[in-house]
Order: structure tokens, then sequence, then C-alpha cells
């Protein structure tokens, strides 16, 4: 099994095949409803339809399946910028679709950020395989097996039920190259900060003629990618109407710092803001410090606890579905699972 490292060097291997449909997992949100009867119904028939699908064979396409596909990746390249910036790459998912789509900025780990520009900026695509989640959100129901055996009966049917109810349009999805930034602070972000705002939005948006509102924005990312998500984002919320966080690379002392960022962007504009761990991932004491204090500071959000480790296999299941869902929801103004 593959080795994720986060940024300060650990490294925690997969823990092997999960057994399917766990318990429910620990979860604290403040946002978070209760299923109204209909959307559990639809839940359940999802989740017993799943239960007997076969994934050895494709799943026939969703009913979304046309109007969000095919899926195509652009390769941007950024010349080096003034500032001592180097050059930079990303990549760009520009679905066709109908209407103009929500655009999400997803950043990736530290395992693909030692290894280079091109290879960061396809991490989500290559490493991850976004690809594959992306075709199994168009074709629902999900089923344990999509979420790598990472969910629970409860969340499972949380799922389904939403797209159930509002299937999948799709998102355009830009995966810059993260950087491995010596300085953690605020401060020490506010270049690659500068980059997604000013130089990889306003490209990803002529490129693929996504949505421009702010409320169409999102960024997110995993462990070293989702500490610098809530760096950027939650200094931008003029930008960002929608940030997120997957095992974020974060530590228990530095709670104050981020629920102080937290209530700074909050003050200038209302925004969508969510943490996920899970029940493997060394940092979710961390990631639990920094909701206790973001509750007790009265800063809106979500905190969303799955199970499974701080590793590939996660990224591949749990990881993708819950980034993917929660923001095309949230950035259509539909209410998230």
């Amino acid at each position: 099994m593959s080795r994720n490292h986060d940024e300060h060097g650990a490294a925690t291997a997969g823990g092997g095949r999960m057994a399917p449909l766990l318990p429910s997992p620990r979860m604290a949100t403040t946002t978070i409803p209760p299923l109204s009867r209909r959307r559990a119904l639809l839940g359940l028939a999802a989740l017993a339809a799943s239960s007997c699908r076969r994934k050895s064979s494709p799943p026939p396409p969703g009913p979304a399946a046309a109007e969000a596909a095919p899926a195509r990746w652009k390769e941007l390249a950024f010349e080096p910028a003034d500032g001592g910036e180097g050059p930079q790459r990303a990549l760009l998912l520009a679905p066709e679709a109908a209407a103009p789509l929500p655009l999400l900025v997803a950043l990736h780990g530290r395992g693909e950020a030692v290894r280079g520009p091109e290879a960061g900026a396809r991490g989500w695509r290559d490493d991850y395989d976004l690809d594959a989640t992306l075709q199994q959100i168009l074709a629902p129901p999900l089923t344990p097996d999509d979420l790598g055996q990472m969910v629970t009966r409860e969340r499972l049917a949380q799922l389904n039920a939403s797209l159930g109810e509002h299937p999948y349009r799709g998102l355009c999805i830009a995966t810059p190259f993260t950087p491995d930034l010596r300085d953690r602070s605020v401060e020490g972000a506010a270049a690659f900060g500068r980059f997604v705002v000013e130089r990889l939005l306003p490209r990803a948006r002529a490129e693929s003629g996504c949505l421009t509102a702010r409320e169409a924005t999102g960024i997110d990312g995993v462990s070293l990618g989702g500490r610098l998500a809530l760096l950027v984002g939650l200094s931008h919320p003029e930008v960002f109407g929608a940030v997120g966080a997957l095992q974020p690379a974060v530590r228990a002392g530095e709670a104050e710092m981020f629920s102080a960022l937290a209530r700074r962007a909050m003050e200038r504009r209302a925004l969508a803001l969510r943490l996920v761990s899970s029940e493997a991932d060394p940092f979710l004491p961390a990631i639990q410090a920094i909701s206790d204090r973001l509750r007790q500071d009265g800063v809106a959000h979500e905190l969303l606890i799955v199970p499974g480790p701080h590793d590939y296999a996660w990224n591949r299941g749990p990881g993708g579905v819950e980034m993917v869902l929660w923001h095309e929801r949230v950035q259509r103004g539909l209410r998230a699972p």
C-alpha cells in the first residue's frame, strides 16, 4: 500500500480492507440537518440498490451523465512572476455542459509537492483517480466500494439521497502545483494565494467558460493542500464562497490562528466552511481542536469525521467523493449532504 506523507514528514500506511458499512463514525457539525422523510427514503432506496450492484461491470450512466461529460483536462503553464515566484503548472478539468459550471480549486498533498510542478499538478487526476470518482458520482447510487469500503451506512444514505434529489451537474476543477512552503504562516502562503487569485482563476475562467461569481468559486485540498486551502481561502473571502479542507496538516497549537483568520474572513463576507478528517488520520486531534475553537468563537462551520486512514486509498475514496459533492452542492446553492 502506498504511503502518503504529511507536511511534517510523518507517514501512515493504509490499514487494509475495511469491513463494509461500518458503524456510524463520530461526527460533529454546526449545520448538517437531519434527513427529511423524502431524502431518507431516497437514500435508503439507493442504498438497497447499491448493495446489489456488482462493480465488476461498468454501471449504467446516470441521468446527468450527458450534462457533465465528456470531461477534458487541459494543461496550463505559467511563466515565473515578479517577486521570486517560479514557474507554475496546473491542470484544468473543463467538462462540456449545457450551462456554465462552478469552479473548484483542488490542492494536492506533500507526496506530490516533492515530485515537482508537473507531477504535482497532475496529482488529483493521476494519483487520486479523480476521473474515476467523477464517473461514480455521475452513475449513482454510490456503493461502499466507490468509497473504498470507508463509509458508514448512514453517510452512504445521505450521499445517495442528495444525488437522488439533485443529480450531479459537474464542476470545472483546477488542480495547481501546491508548494511545500517552509513558512507555514498566513504570510508565508500569501504569494501562493496571489498566484491562485490573480493568475490561476482568471486563466481557468477564460479557458473553461465557468461561472465567475464568488458564490460559485471554491477551494479545497488534502493534507498539505488542505492547510493551504484554509490559508488561501480564508485570506480571500472576496473571491471564495466555499472553503474546505480534507485531513489538513495542522497543529492543535494553531487553533487560535485559524479561528482568528476565519473570524476576519466571515466579518468581511460570509462563506461556507468545512473540515473533514477520518478516524485514523494523525491530524484528527488537531482538526478537532480547531473545530472546537471555531465553535467557541462563534464561527459557523462543519466538521465531518469518516472512517479511514491518511493515505492514497482515502483520497481515492471518501476524500474525492466528499470534496466534489460538497462543493458542487454548495456552489450551486443547494443543501449539502
